[in-house]
C-alpha cells in the first residue's frame, strides 16, 4: 500500500499555484499588526494524504487500487513466464535450421513488444485512476477541512506537506495539526 500511495502528489503547476499562494496569505499575515495578527488570525496545517491513508473509506479506495495493480502485475508476470519459456526454447532449439530459428526469434520480438506495450498501458491507467482519485478525494478532504476549520474558528487551513510532495510547513507549534480531526469529519461524512 506504501507504493500506491506514496505515489499520491499533486502535478507540479498546482504545488507551484498553491505555493503562491500561501506566500500571498503569508504576506497578508504579514503586512497586519503583530498583535493584532497573533489576537485573530488562527492557522491550522493538515496532510491530505494522511487523510485518505487514515480514513475509513480512504483504505478501502486504496486498497481497490492497490487490488487493480496487483492483478494487473499477474498479468505481466504471466507475459515474463511466456517470454522466458520462449526465449529457452529459442537457446535449447539445436536441430532446427536457420528460418525455424529466425521465426522463433520473431515470435520473440512480437511477444516482447506486446508485453512492453502492456506494461505501458496498465502504467498509464493506474496513473489515470490514481489521479482521478486523488483529484475526487481531495474535493472531500477539502469540504471535511472547512467543517473542521469553521467549527473551530481558523482563518486559515494549509496543507502541509511531505517528504514525497513540497513542503509547505517546516515548522508548526503543536496543536496546528488537525489531521487527525479532519480524519474523523472525512469519516462521519464519507462513510
Amino acid at each position: 500500500m506504501k507504493e500506491v500511495s506514496s505515489s499520491f502528489s499533486l502535478k507540479t503547476s498546482k504545488r507551484s499555484l498553491l505555493t503562491m499562494g500561501v506566500l500571498a496569505c503569508f504576506s497578508i499575515i504579514c503586512s497586519l499588526s503583530t498583535v493584532e495578527a497573533a489576537s485573530s488570525f488562527k492557522v491550522g496545517l493538515i496532510d491530505p494524504q494522511k487523510v485518505i491513508e487514515k480514513s475509513k473509506n480512504g483504505q478501502r479506495a486504496l486498497a481497490t487500487l492497490k487490488k487493480h495493480a496487483n492483478v494487473r502485475q499477474k498479468l505481466l508476470k504471466a507475459d515474463e513466464e511466456e517470454l522466458k519459456k520462449l526465449q529457452e526454447e529459442g537457446q535449447n532449439a539445436k536441430n532446427v535450421s536457420d528460418r525455424e530459428k529466425q521465426v522463433l526469434q520473431e515470435q520473440f520480438q512480437r511477444k516482447f513488444q506486446d508485453y512492453q506495450k502492456r506494461g505501458q498501458e496498465f502504467q498509464q491507467e493506474l496513473a489515470k485512476k490514481q489521479k482521478d482519485m486523488v483529484l475526487d478525494y481531495m474535493k472531500k478532504i477539502e469540504a471535511a477541512t472547512k467543517a473542521v476549520a469553521q467549527r473551530h474558528g481558523f482563518d486559515l487551513v494549509l496543507d502541509k506537506g511531505s517528504d514525497a510532495t513540497l513542503k509547505i510547513a517546516i515548522y508548526s507549534k503543536k496543536g496546528l495539526d488537525i489531521t487527525d480531526e479532519v480524519v474523523r469529519e472525512f469519516n462521519r461524512r464519507y462513510k
